[in-house]
């Protein structure tokens, strides 16, 4: 009996023992995995040392246990903490990855490397995630620029810009804020896309519209247009000059507007195949009115037939057609500046002949000097006309000088009206000659036949001279185109039916020819003509 109870006191003994040797090696385990759980939060933290660790290893397993336990506690809530702040980088770092790659489905939590939570392992990611934000907010700069530019071509171009950015992506829009919009690289490389094709797209725009302007601006001076019609169509012309990147106003290149002047140009195309004959006609009266004015004569009549005829063959364009008449037009405005000074005076020697003229009917006048009304301003005019007159001579050699060089110096020869000009002051001349010199022979005549009836009056006595009875008669004198015996000179075969200064040519238009008073003679000398060819009485 003792020993059974000296038997069970040393199993429930060594009992105890046991379990307290156990109790002792799980609490050893326990301190050791409290050291290793210790070491490896260290490190994970990345701390080398931590300030609630002890230093020593004093006071029983559990006082140890409980030494290590606030220490633990505190690098556990760390981790976390760390874990935590690992998380919502790697967050922002893959929502932004998936923001670049455009990736909007993938919401998978990242997974945190539990091992590395050191602070320069948080760092890294912190700069990697500065990297992507600095990088989205490039991308969503450039976003918005290609947004803003797409805004503009669309305005220009009257496209809907709200459908055009909504096709490339959903986010683009102005309902959602600036932050949502896509970055992708494919909404990136949509974006420069759609700009390209909306930039070509103005580019033709404008090519097109600036072809219609052109069309439009020939059209309107083919057939003179008013201003008040051109200004209708200002927002078309207003651009004809401009480049790409200047059209910016709303609208400038819509397609209702290169319709509307597409229209515009096909009326006005079929309207001038009406309106060319009259427009070429009046570009034929103008170069026909210089010609006139520059007294160049030309086939009108022909030049009319042969425009029509060329509008009706329809093998010239009528814009070439204007285009050589305008050069005609200014060719002839420069023919007439040349030739300005020259008819100038061409004018004043006419004017000249007249006054010449005038002057030799005043002076055959024997009630000149009669004190009639308006007799003194004859006489004013009679002695303007006779200054006049004597400069004659001087003004037709600086018009003949004047003419020869014009010829020289063109090759061509100066006609007025059709006539040669140097060939009608040679003929001036020569009548102006024959007319001194018919002159001269009636006064030498005269001068014979008074000294012949001073001989007679000296043997027989004074008789009555026919001179003097012929004298008392108002004699007119032979004009123009007759000479003394009445016949018609030569020289004056173009003015025979003329008493002027000028003649009609076959177009209706007056030309100057030689006057008609060259050999005019005064009443004296034609009544001593007349006498000095009577018989004269012979002797009783």
């Amino acid at each position: 009996m003792l020993l059974q109870l000296e038997q069970e006191c040393l199993d429930v003994y060594k009992r105890k023992v046991e379990q307290a040797v156990k109790s002792r090696a799980q609490l050893l385990q326990t301190l050791a995995d409290a050291r290793v759980e210790l070491t490896n939060l260290l490190s994970a933290l990345g701390e080398k040392t931590y300030v609630g660790i002890p230093e020593t290893t004093v006071g029983t397993i559990k006082e140890q246990l409980a030494a290590i336990a606030p220490a633990l506690e505190k690098l556990w809530k760390l981790k976390e903490e760390r874990i935590k702040e690992f998380s919502d980088v790697q967050s922002q770092i893959q929502k932004i990855c998936a923001e670049i790659v455009g990736d909007s489905k993938h919401s998978e939590s990242p997974s945190v490397d539990e091992t590395d939570l050191s602070l320069k392992k948080l760092d890294e990611f912190h700069a990697q995630l500065q990297d992507l934000q600095k990088e989205k907010s490039e991308r969503l700069h450039k976003v918005l620029e290609f947004v803003s530019t797409v805004h503009d071509l669309c305005a220009v171009l009257a496209m809907d810009f709200f459908m055009t950015v909504t096709e490339v992506h959903p986010s683009l829009n102005d309902s959602t804020g600036v932050q949502s919009k896509s970055i992708s690289n494919d909404t990136l490389s949509r974006l420069a896309k759609t700009v390209l094709v909306l930039k070509e797209d103005k580019k033709q725009r404008l090519q097109k519209l600036q072809e219609l302007a052109t069309q439009l601006i020939d059209l309107w001076n083919l057939m003179d247009t008013p201003q008040e019609e051109r200004s209708l169509f200002d927002h078309v012309t207003c651009n004809i000059s401009a480049s790409v990147d200047e059209v910016s106003i709303p609208g400038a290149l819509a397609l209702d507007l290169i319709e509307q002047a597409e229209i515009e140009v096909e009326r006005l195309d079929q309207l001038k195949a009406s309106r060319m004959k009259e427009i070429a006609l009046k570009r034929q009266g103008e170069l026909e009115e210089i010609f006139a004015r520059a007294h160049i004569e030309i086939d009108t009549d022909a030049a009319r037939e042969k425009i029509l005829g060329l509008i009706d063959s329809g093998n010239v364009e009528p814009v070439e057609l204007l285009a050589d008449m305008d050069n005609q037009i200014t060719r002839a405005k420069e023919e007439a500046l040349s030739r300005r000074d020259i008819l100038d005076k061409v004018e004043k020697w006419m004017s000249a002949c007249e006054e010449e003229s005038w002057l030799e009917d005043y002076n055959r006048d024997e009630n000149r000097y009669n004190a009639s009304r308006g007799a003194h301003l004859n006489l004013k005019r009679a002695e303007k006309a006779r200054i006049l007159v004597n400069k004659i001579p001087a003004l037709v050699d600086t018009l003949i000088a004047k003419t020869r060089a014009w010829e020289q110096d063109r090759g061509i020869t100066f006609t007025y009206d059709g006539v040669p000009l140097l060939a009608m002051l040679d003929e001036y001349a020569m009548l102006r000659q024959d007319r001194e010199e018919e002159k001269k022979r009636l006064r030498d005549q005269k001068k014979f036949h008074d000294q012949m009836s001073k001989e007679q009056e000296a043997i027989f006595g004074a008789t009555p001279s026919p001179a003097r009875q012929l004298s008392t008669k108002k004699v007119v004198g032979p004009r123009a185109n007759g000479g003394t015996n009445g016949t018609a000179s030569r020289r004056l075969s173009l003015n025979a039916h003329q008493n002027g200064s000028r003649s009609i040519n076959r177009d209706g238009k007056t030309r100057p020819v030689a006057p008609v008073n060259y050999v005019a003679i005064s009443k004296e000398d034609a009544a001593s003509h007349i006498s000095g060819t009577e018989h004269i009485p012979s002797t009783p």
